[in-house]
């Protein structure tokens, strides 16, 4: 039987609300039943995941959270409706990690565009069913801690030590000295309550171009800078 599932209906069903009768849960469990749901019910689910994203009872850690915590032991968090599937698994942590790739974009596009691809390729490798399952786990779970933290990467250099420094490094084409000075002239010209005061603002990105004459490059990475906490 063919079941066309829109996204409120697969995220009950993933996460076992039991908004979603026992019958339902029973028919989309059911593996000669084929799941279908409509592109736009696929988006939906990967970007407005929220219903997802925190797990009950574990002082409102997310999956994502429980995962770096406590790697493939966090899926024991998930309720047995899906523990007892791994497909339900795996899409849940995709459809959580999805949505914490596209949270953090902002903040560092280049590193977060290369987690969007492993976790596209991760994807279609279960699919293809090309890996065994707890390979996969493995794998998701690196990715999440990879994704969590970027200082998770060994691909930065000791001087770049802060989540600011690895967005400059990984958006200035990994040039160490440019990202380091740009780091200290941010420092050194930023004033507090800077974001969204017009006079400040223009006094940092004024500091930017003294680095990236290109109007471009130093509107892209201004708005970088704006998303970083610490500065």
């Amino acid at each position: 039987m063919k079941l066309l599932l829109d996204t409120h209906i697969w995220l009950w069903y993933l996460l076992g609300d039991p908004r979603l009768s026992p019958n339902l849960q029973t028919v989309i469990a059911d593996e000669t039943n084929e799941i279908l749901r409509s592109p736009i019910g696929i988006i939906n689910t990967y970007i407005g995941a929220e219903a997802s994203e925190v797990i009950s009872n574990f002082n409102d850690l997310t999956l994502i959270d429980l995962i770096v915590q406590r790697g493939r032991d966090a899926i024991a968090s998930l309720p047995q409706s899906i523990r007892e599937h791994p497909a339900a698994v795996a899409e849940t942590i995709e459809n959580n990690l999805r949505k914490l790739i596209v949270d953090k974009q902002p903040t560092n596009p280049k590193y977060f565009d290369r987690m969007s691809v492993l976790l596209d390729e991760l994807i279609e490798a279960r699919k293809q069913e090309s890996q065994a399952y707890e390979d996969y786990i493995e794998q998701i779970v690196k990715l999440s801690e990879q994704v969590a933290d970027s200082k998770e990467s060994s691909r930065y250099p000791p001087a770049i030590d802060s989540a600011a420094k690895r967005a400059l490094y990984d958006n200035l084409d990994r040039d160490l000295e440019l990202a380091l000075a740009l780091d200290r002239t941010i420092r050194q010209t930023k004033k507090d309550g800077w974001r969204g005061h017009k006079i400040k603002e223009r006094e940092v990105k004024n500091a930017i171009k003294t680095h990236l004459p290109s109007e471009a490059d130093a509107n892209r990475i201004f708005e970088i800078v704006k998303s970083q906490d610490e500065y």
